[in-house]
């Protein structure tokens, strides 16, 4: 069992096969999950209940599941050894013009799903840690080496964490960097970005096909991983 972090390469860079899928789905699970808990939790404190009132105030994968970007989509870059892993789940409805300030508001908003991510990273780094180092590889209940996959578990999630905290930054809405740059900017360059939303998803599609947005992702993915690595091991 290696005490290491994941290297980043590429976007994702798991390298995962089907028989990592187990392996692969609750982090993918609880980070996708807590990121849109964590917009509706700071939503509500800071005075819009909406998603609470939908239900979707919940840490319940069923609540947030989208079919294509939480099963379809993932599953399909997995078994086909796609170089990156990406996908979503249902995006938590926020009412900003129930928040108390909503320009400010919306930005501590959007912040709060990729937050949750790097906070997610940080306690896997830290579960990984612990369990190199209590169990040296041989912890055995029942005869099965549970140390090994654990460890397994605890680097994807790790790696996905920081790859999703870091892509949902993209300055494009609606990705939450979108959001943070619409409530940042000066009124008239933030009108500009918000006019991009309905070519959002086109544009990150074009910029993953064309692998430009490797050069944004290695560097930004890189340096959290080497800082974890160095807090950790």
């Amino acid at each position: 069992m290696r005490g290491r972090l994941p290297a980043a390469r590429g976007t994702a860079s798991m390298s995962l096969n089907p028989a990592d899928f187990a392996l692969f789905v609750v982090p993918f699970l609880m980070a996708v999950v807590f990121h849109e808990w964590a917009h509706g939790y700071v939503a509500k404190q800071l005075g819009d209940n909406t998603a609470s009132l939908l239900g979707r105030l919940t840490l319940n994968p069923l609540a947030h599941i989208d079919p294509v970007g939480t099963i379809a989509l993932p599953a399909i870059l997995m078994m086909t050894g796609a170089p990156f892993l990406f996908g979503w789940a249902k995006p938590v409805p926020i009412a900003f013009h129930q928040l108390r300030n909503p320009r400010r508001d919306m930005v501590l908003v959007a912040v709060a799903g990729p937050a949750m991510n790097l906070a997610l990273a940080f306690v896997s780094a830290a579960a990984l840690w612990l369990v190199v180092h209590t169990s040296g590889g041989n912890a055995d209940v029942s005869g099965f080496r549970i140390a090994e996959p654990v460890a397994k578990m605890c680097e994807r999630s790790v790696m996905l964490n920081v790859v999703l905290a870091v892509f949902n930054m993209l300055p494009i809405p609606p990705l939450d960097g979108g959001r943070v740059a619409v409530g940042l900017l000066p009124r008239e360059l933030a009108h500009g970005v918000a006019q991009l939303e309905p070519y959002g998803f086109m544009i990150v599609m074009v910029l993953l096909a064309t692998h430009m947005i490797d050069f944004v992702l290695g560097p930004a993915v890189s340096g959290i991983l080497h800082v974890l690595q160095r807090i950790f091991f």
